[in-house]
């Protein structure tokens, strides 16, 4: 338990880490309750990592991508929208975290989030056409070339 306290203390605090931590993954559950949605793949929650101790991180959806609000074409935008509104009934409610790991910016996690009534909240934004499928590396444009210049 010691280590789930202090990985969740190093990345509520955004802190990168020693190299003793780099690369660990916390299988979880964390049991945490949603604060707010940042955008369609990035959500704001408290982790209950003790009794009487909860941390706030910031947590991206594992394994998708979503458009950014702040994008390239209308067309982006518009879709990132709609991506932060399928999430938008998920504050205040509770979630599960597993596979958490660091991201690579500091102060945020990766995981994947189960909710009870939307299940595993990257698989429910694939399945409504909100997200694409991401692994890592150099992320795919939302805009074609004509729209991204607009």
């Amino acid at each position: 338990m010691s280590l789930v306290l202090g990985s969740l203390l190093v990345a509520g605090h955004g802190y990168l880490g020693s190299p003793a931590l780099a690369g660990e993954v916390l299988p979880g559950p964390i049991p945490a309750r949603v604060e707010r949605v940042i955008d369609g793949d990035t959500i704001e929650v408290k982790a209950r990592i003790w009794i009487g101790q909860e941390v706030r991180v910031l947590v991206r959806l594992d394994g998708i991508d979503t458009p950014e609000l702040r994008g390239k074409c209308e067309d982006e935008k518009v879709r990132a929208r709609a991506a932060r509104d399928h999430l938008s009934s998920i504050p205040g409610t509770e979630v599960a975290l597993t596979g958490v790991y660091e991201g690579k910016f500091a102060g945020r996690v990766v995981a994947r989030v189960g909710h009870a009534e939307m299940g595993d909240l990257a698989t429910s934004l694939l399945a409504a056409d909100l997200a694409r499928p991401y692994e890592g590396g150099k992320r795919q444009p939302w805009c074609d070339a004509q729209t991204a210049l607009r």
